[in-house]
């Protein structure tokens, strides 16, 4: 059972704003950080999951950590947002760790037709905790 992160989508307020930001960084995106993750050999095949609105709504495969100028340390994920059933969740600063047990399903994987609602639809429903 792998290991995840979550961040929030800071200056983000909708899933589709996120997967277009995506979207424009081509295959991989980076996201430097100040600290590498100390429990970093656990996190092989996680996932950066997204934080919108006090809920998390969609992750990203994490690739690989690579080393960033001024001893930082880039998270490099896949450039692509997968949604996730919402879940709430607090703000925080920076990333946190999410146990694999914690971390929301895919919409995608879930068969109850969710994840062909508009994303708007989703939001709102998420928002009044119905899905």
């Amino acid at each position: 059972m792998p290991l995840h992160l979550t961040k929030i989508a800071y200056g983000c307020d909708s899933l589709a704003l996120l997967e277009a930001r995506l979207a424009a960084r081509g295959e991989e995106a980076r996201l430097t950080t100040r600290y590498r993750p100390k429990r970093e050999s656990e996190m092989a095949g996680g996932s950066l999951y997204w934080i919108i609105a006090h809920r998390i709504v969609a992750r990203s495969p994490i690739l690989r950590f690579d080393e960033a100028e001024g001893g930082r340390t880039d998270i490099v994920i896949a450039a692509r947002a997968i949604p996730v059933l919402p879940r709430p969740r607090r703000a925080h600063q920076g990333w946190r760790y999410l146990a694999d047990s914690d971390a929301p399903p895919d919409l995608a994987g879930m068969g109850s037709g969710i994840e062909e609602l508009p994303a708007g639809m989703r939001e709102e429903l998420g928002a009044l905790g119905l899905v």
